[in-house]
Order: C-alpha cells, then structure tokens, then sequence
C-alpha cells in the first residue's frame, strides 16, 4: 500500500490513440500493473474487450464507429470521476469524436488526456497483430483505419509515444512520468507496492 501520508490521486481518462497494431494495448497493460503498485485505482478499457458489450450490434461505419467510441468515452468519464485512472485504448480515428470525449470529460470536471501512439502504417503493418492488414492487402475486408479508411492524427496530444522506435518499458516509463508530472499518479518518490 502507499504511504498513509499520501493522498491519493484524482481519478483521470487517459486515452490512448493510434493505428490498428500500434501497440496501444500493449502499452496499457503494461502500464496498469506499474500505476497499481503506486497504490492507484486503475482499469483498462481496450476498445475490442469493450465492443462486444457496448456496441456488439454496430458495424465499422462512420457513424457506427463514432458511437462507439462516445459510449466508451461515457463509461471512462463515470470512473474517472469516481477516482479511477482509465486507460483507453482505442483507436478513435476522427479528430471530431475525440473532441466531443474531450468535452464530455471537461463538462464534468473530469481530467482527460490524449495520448498518441505514434507508430506509423508502415511498420503497424509488419506487426499486423490481428491480421488485419493481411486481409485487407488479400481484398477480404474495407475500411481499414489509415488504409482505406482515415485516421485523423492527433495535432496537439498530451504525450506522443513513439512505440516504434523503442521497447514497450520505454514507453511506460514516458507515460507514467507524464502522469505522475501532471499530479495523476502520486510524487515521484512513492513506495510501491508488489502486485501479483
């Protein structure tokens, strides 16, 4: 457990952003078990662990993705604000949808980051966790997000996480001490605590 002469963090959503195969799962998980051992209440919303109980009936329109992307905005907001650190990953292509999360969280308070993870197409390709670029590349699907389909790049992020150019650690390590430089995740000088 922390220290008791810590108080504990606000509860924040810090959205991570990118490409299909980008590495924002990975980072995400990664992250919780590092920001639980500070004493953090935290949860990880990934946007294909979420879909099939929020959005199961939509398809990957527009309109479709957008409303996807709000409900799960919705559910990171009401933990936030109950004092839960919320790592969204997802890949929330349009700059307008994020904009409307962003505000949702403001109008209440809430404190909201937008984190880029900024691996480029070219080598989300190679990684393809899913396959997915392969069967785009094979004509068996469309809409591919910044393939067929775009994805509008962040233009002021709170944090830009080159993931492709360093290990999974070296990204961790930037977005905790981003998180712990904006009061999100205790001093600096925490005792942590061993996770399971």
């Amino acid at each position: 457990m922390p220290p008791t002469d810590v108080l504990p963090a606000p509860g924040a959503t810090v959205w991570l952003t990118g490409l299909p195969s980008a590495g924002k799962s990975t980072i995400a998980h990664a992250c919780e078990p590092v920001l639980r051992a500070r004493g953090l209440r935290v949860e990880v919303l990934d946007g294909d662990a979420v879909r099939p109980h929020l959005a199961a009936a939509r398809g990957y329109s527009r309109e479709d993705r957008a409303i996807n992307i709000r409900r799960i905005g919705w559910v990171a907001e009401l933990l936030a604000r109950n004092g839960v650190l919320v790592l969204v990953s997802a890949i929330a292509p349009y700059a307008d949808v994020r904009d409307d999360v962003r505000r949702a969280h403001a109008d209440n308070g809430t404190t909201y980051l937008e984190v880029h993870v900024s691996t480029p197409v070219e080598v989300a390709a190679t990684r393809d966790v899913k396959g997915l670029y392969a069967m785009q590349r094979a004509g068996e699907i469309t809409g591919l997000t910044g393939v067929d389909d775009p994805y509008e790049v962040p233009p002021s992020p709170d944090l830009v996480l080159p993931a492709h150019t360093q290990p999974v650690a070296g990204s961790v390590t930037l977005l905790v001490d981003h998180l712990i430089d904006r009061g999100l995740a205790g001093p600096r000088d925490v005792t942590t605590r061993e996770t399971a």
